[in-house]
This record gives C-alpha cells, sequence and structure tokens, in this order.
C-alpha cells in the first residue's frame, strides 16, 4: 500500500466529516418524523419532540386507517404506479431498443427531436386541453398516458443497450433466424435485468409521489391518489372524515390532525422505503450508465 502524505489524510478527514454531516442532515428528519408519529400530540404543538418519541401512541396510526378517503387514496395509488410502471416500462423499453438499432433510418434525428422536448414543451393549458379532447379528464389515464415516456430515462435505457449488450450476441440471434422482436424479448431483455430495475425503481417512484397530474386532471373525490389527500391534510387541514361527528375544541381538534399528519407520512413513504434497498445497487449503475456515456 501507497503511504498517504498530510494532504491525503486531510483530505479523507475532511470527506468524512462532510459526510457524517450529510448522514444527520438526512436521517434526523426520517427519525423526527417516526418519532412524532408515535408520540403524545399534544407535546408535539408545545415543541417539546425534538428526536425520540415521548409518551408513545398510535392514535395517529389508528386515525389514518380508519379514514376512508386515505385508503381509498391509497389504493388509487397502487393502482396508478402499477399499470402506469408497466406502460412505462414497454414505451420505454420499445423505444429504447429501436434508438440503440444502428440500421435505424434518421435515428439520430429523432433522438434530437426527443431531447427538443426536455427543454422545451406545449405548457400546461394546451396539455390540458389534449387531455380534455381526448375524453381522459377524471381517468386513469390522465394519470398515467401523458408521462408515459420519461426522455431521460429512454437515454439512459438507449445508452445500456448500446454499451452493454454485444453485437455478436444479436448478430449471432439474427443468424438463427430471429425476428427484432424475437432477439428484443429472447436476448436482450434477458441481459438486461439490471436497467429494467432502474426504470421500474424511477417510474414507480415517479408515479407514486405524482399529485400535480391529480390536482388538474381528477374532480372525483373517490379517485384521488394517496398524495393528493396528503396534500390536503398537510396544507389544507382537511379533516372532514374525522371525528366529525364529536364536539372538539380548536385545540384538540389541532391535536388530532397533528398526530395524524405525521403518522401519514410515514404510511406513504413504507412502500419506496421498502422497495429501494433490493433495488440501490441498480440505481446508482443507472446513474452512472447516463453520466458517463451520451
Amino acid at each position: 500500500m501507497e503511504k498517504q502524505t498530510i494532504g491525503d489524510r486531510a483530505f479523507g478527514i475532511v470527506n468524512f466529516l462532510l459526510l457524517c454531516l450529510i448522514l444527520v442532515i438526512v436521517i434526523y428528519p426520517l427519525i423526527f418524523v417516526l418519532s412524532a408519529s408515535i408520540s403524545n400530540p399534544e407535546l408535539l404543538l408545545k415543541g417539546e419532540i425534538r428526536l425520540l418519541p415521548k409518551e408513545i401512541t398510535f392514535e395517529g396510526y389508528a386515525k389514518v386507517f380508519k379514514n376512508n378517503d386515505v385508503m381509498r387514496g391509497y389504493l388509487n395509488t397502487f393502482v396508478y404506479t402499477g399499470v402506469g410502471t408497466v406502460i412505462n416500462l414497454m414505451m420505454t423499453t420499445a423505444g429504447a431498443y429501436a434508438l440503440s438499432r444502428k440500421n435505424l433510418y434518421g435515428r439520430n434525428v429523432i433522438t434530437a427531436l426527443l431531447i427538443f422536448t426536455m427543454f422545451f414543451s406545449g405548457g400546461m393549458i394546451p396539455t390540458y386541453l389534449v387531455i380534455k379532447d381526448l375524453h381522459m379528464l377524471n381517468t386513469i389515464w390522465a394519470m398515467v398516458i401523458p408521462g408515459a415516456i420519461s426522455v431521460y430515462n429512454l437515454i439512459i435505457m438507449r445508452t445500456f443497450f448500446q454499451t452493454s449488450i454485444p453485437n455478436e450476441i444479436e448478430e449471432a440471434a439474427h443468424i438463427d433466424g430471429c425476428s427484432n422482436l424475437q432477439t428484443l424479448f429472447r436476448i436482450v431483455l434477458p441481459l438486461s435485468t439490471p436497467i429494467i430495475a432502474v426504470m421500474v425503481l424511477f417510474y414507480a417512484v415517479s408515479h407514486w409521489n405524482s399529485f400535480f397530474d391529480g390536482l388538474i386532471y381528477l374532480t372525483d373525490r373517490k379517485k384521488f391518489p394517496l398524495q393528493l389527500i396528503l396534500r390536503e391534510i398537510l396544507i389544507q387541514e382537511d379533516v372532514a372524515d374525522m371525528d366529525a361527528t364529536m364536539a372538539e375544541s380548536v385545540v384538540q381538534q389541532a391535536m388530532s390532525v397533528e398526530g395524524m399528519k405525521y403518522a401519514l407520512v410515514v404510511v406513504a413513504n413504507i412502500p419506496v422505503l421498502i422497495m429501494y434497498p433490493f433495488v440501490q445497487k441498480y440505481f446508482v449503475k443507472g446513474v452512472m450508465i447516463g453520466s458517463l456515456k451520451g
């Protein structure tokens, strides 16, 4: 091993301290939200919760799971995320594979046009009018079709196909009589598990956290995604379904809302937190593919 200089050691120490600081900055809000979700709401309002929970209670979680809007929104979000991610994968894979073929006529022009849309778009009002004219307002398709393809993800996947799948394998498949579709399904996709996992993570998290499309295109409350319900509770403090028949004082109502807010934040993020560790290594690889190769 090479002997480290004083400068190398100082650089390593500074990096270590910076990483520790970033870790604290990232992990403190997570621990605080979790602690707040199981602490006495009265102590939350008084500002007595700093890190660890006090007077543990699960009343907030009980109210979350008793709230019909929350449970319906949870189910809607699972549907939007599942259907949307499947559509995203199908269209992104088809587009990326086609653009990765050197014999595709005009692929550079097509790629340039796609990249153009990353910088310029029609805007919110024209997009809304298109969705309206297609009769997709207040339907699931308004949540999954407009964002069916992310150009950034398309370029990442195209780059993976170009750099990680040897041309010789595909040429051998064509010699054996495989069509382009057969080559895609029998050769390319089985070798593309890392990038598929990256795309699933990117698209699923995007759908799970999406609320703006629902805010614009949905009017039926029964079709609202979870994030839209969460927005109402966090910002508008809409708690019509909670203890509506009980004559509570303003302070008691505020305590009820405060406890549910943090519990709902935890519940809303559990699926993503569970999924991420399983695809984390693929996530890093996908980011590196997109950042190092054009």
